[in-house]
């Protein structure tokens, strides 16, 4: 189906027939969207998040500055005020969690505390919030369920004096035995379920978490140091504890789409929830930024912990495989541990590092190369991956989200949208927001060919082709050679998309000298450590931002319009994100982040843990 032209050529009647056209589609599409924009959500994102990037308000109204301007600049300014609450020694480091967490610290917080430091680790306890929002519903549920719940799951990591062993040998399992190896000789005994599914498989209805955490905050105390028990309970051996405790039926689901489990984690009154759902994704989705005021300023993310949470954007159910079909679900709304790398926001997992970031294994971090200096750079985009983020099938593909960044990145794809020549099949060209002065002199798609190098070496077709190929989606995608992480470091712009779960690479494009641009509706273990805008540029899910990031950054010279480009600032984001990373995301940062982890989880499957803690600073 071929446009009937661009509307500047039409006459006068073809002209006025158009825009009655376009009218009744935006009439359509507006009446069919699950809810107004100026809908006020009730929700409030879970902490932890990345540290928020507060907006200022512009002195001069006459003079404004380009949006990513202020927020680089907003950036800059969290990032300090991140940095002064470093704690540089054990009274200070014990008080500020006090005051944060409302608790005691775990006992064998003084023996973390001087690994961390032996170790160069950089002290704020903002870092650790993840592990809070993790743990904090199972002060709703009672040890003995916790720890016979733990040790009664299909693949686990058993601590028993001080020795950490495994009876799975998945590869995953293996990775994360390895890690809690390292530091085995200052764990108390537990039990550790892991999830070895790429998919989250916890998620609590909001109703039954808000309760958990209703009894979370009523136990909150802090007895008088006397009264404190600072050593952890032994463990007899697995499968011999609390064997007159029930292990609960967890009643694992299996149902598409995925948005309907998801959303259950949402507030009640969030849009997600009272948005109809979807079950035909045959058709090209819609796509608008009506529901992602709430986390841009001016068309750009300025709250990037909201723009991962889907429980405002309901939209999102048409537009990620992880909604739409994921590759695997088994999922249940019953609480009990489960430890994974990453997850949702609406998921109930305890996140830990993911495996391949401890293994730092070539083809997730480029090895020990990490890239040229930024000056020896290719000005350009690269993105190389398979056709994952779920379970692609012919009547449902057009939702994937790497489906939809390869084709609005194909120059090709967007000449003939920009020349009326094909309606996007999955994605939308952007909206006059961004003022692109390529859009403008109708150059898009060549504008996009000076600098986009994007593709799959794979469609993952289902059921499987010959030679990656895909009778369904051959006809809008080639598959192309695949280029090593080593080799994408060339470039200085490396988009990061989100797969059947979280994408493996990011930590390696960090650890580069490149910059990342980050888009995801996941969660990890690290995010409270980098603050969006100055390690990293955030993108919105649906990435219409991405062609104004690219103007940003690489500018534009054309036939009558000449940008300019801003190299220097994305230098300095790459630059600052490395060295932020080598610093933050090391192995060692991994070990001290478990550690501080696995101590207060095991305090929660105590039965004295009301009264357990650390108080040598208080003798």
């Amino acid at each position: 189906m071929a446009y009937p032209g661009p509307p500047r050529r039409a006459s006068g009647l073809l002209r006025y027939i158009l825009v009655a056209v376009a009218v009744v589609g935006s009439l359509v599409y507006f009446r069919n969207s699950a809810q107004s924009a100026a809908y006020r959500n009730p929700y409030k994102p879970a902490i932890p998040s990345a540290p928020g990037v507060q907006v200022p308000q512009p002195q001069n109204p006459e003079v404004v500055a380009h949006p990513i301007d202020t927020l680089i600049a907003a950036a800059g300014d969290t990032f300090d005020d991140l940095l002064k609450k470093e704690s540089h020694d054990l009274n200070a480091a014990a008080a500020e969690y006090r005051r944060r967490r409302g608790r005691h610290p775990p006992p064998g917080f003084d023996t973390w505390f001087k690994f961390a430091q032996e170790n160069g680790a950089v002290m704020v306890e903002d870092f650790f919030d993840q592990i809070y929002h993790d743990l904090g519903p199972f002060w709703g549920l009672p040890p003995a369920n916790m720890r016979k719940e733990a040790w009664d799951y299909e693949m686990v990591i058993n601590i028993r004096r001080q020795n950490a062993t495994a009876g799975s040998d998945w590869f995953w399992t293996q990775m994360w035995l390895e890690l809690t190896q390292t530091i085995q000789h200052l764990l108390p005994d537990m039990d550790i379920p892991v999830n070895a599914m790429d998919e989250p498989r916890v998620v609590v209805p909001w109703e039954h978490i808000n309760e958990y955490m209703r009894i979370e905050r009523a136990s909150r105390k802090m007895p008088p140091p006397s009264e404190v028990i600072s050593e952890y309970q032994g463990l007899p051996e697995p499968g011999e504890g609390d064997l007159g405790t029930e292990t609960r039926s967890k009643e694992w689901e299996d149902v598409h789409p995925f948005w309907d489990i998801a959303t259950r984690g949402c507030h009640p009154d969030s849009l997600a929830r009272k948005a109809e759902s979807m079950d035909d994704f045959s058709h090209t989705p819609s796509i608008s930024l009506a529901h992602t005021t709430a986390h841009t300023y001016r068309g750009y993310v300025s709250n990037y912990s909201l723009s991962t949470d889907f429980c405002h954007q309901p939209d999102l159910q048409s537009l990620h495989g992880m909604m739409i079909q994921p590759l695997s679900v088994s999922t249940t709304r019953i609480l009990a541990p489960l430890f994974g790398g990453s997850k949702l926001p609406t998921n109930n997992e305890i996140l830990l590092p993911a495996p391949m970031y401890w293994a730092n294994e070539e083809r997730f971090s480029g090895g020990d190369e990490h890239g040229a200096p930024w000056y020896k750079k290719l000005d350009k985009v690269i993105w190389r991956g398979v056709a994952t983020g779920g379970r692609n099938e012919e009547d449902n593909w057009k939702g994937f989200q790497r489906h939809r960044f390869v084709a609005m990145t194909n120059s090709t794809q967007v000449s003939l949208a920009e020349s009326w020549s094909q309606i996007p099949v999955n994605w939308a060209m952007p909206t006059s927001q961004y003022n692109l002065a390529a859009q403008q002199e109708n150059r898009l798609g060549e504008w996009v060919n000076e600098w986009s190098d994007t593709g799959f070496v794979d469609l993952m077709c289902s059921p499987a082709e010959e030679n990656g190929t895909c009778s369904y989606t051959s006809p809008y995608y080639d598959v192309v050679p695949g280029v090593k992480m080593a080799e994408q470091f060339q470039s200085k712009y490396l988009p990061d998309i989100d797969g059947n779960s979280f994408s493996g690479r990011y930590r390696g494009f960090l650890l580069s000298t490149s910059l990342p641009i980050k888009a995801t509706i996941f969660r990890e273990w690290h995010d409270s450590r980098l603050v969006p805008w100055k390690h990293f540029v955030p993108m919105d899910n649906r990435f219409m931002d991405f062609y104004g990031i690219m103007q940003y950054f690489l500018g534009y010279e054309g036939e009558g319009i000449k940008i300019a480009g801003h190299d220097r600032q994305a230098r300095r984001i790459a630059e600052a994100g490395q060295d932020w990373a080598n610093k933050v995301l090391r192995r060692e940062d991994m070990q001290i982040y478990v550690l501080r982890l696995l101590l207060e989880y095991a305090r929660l499957g105590d039965d004295r843990r009301d009264y357990m803690g650390y108080v040598g600073d208080l003798l």
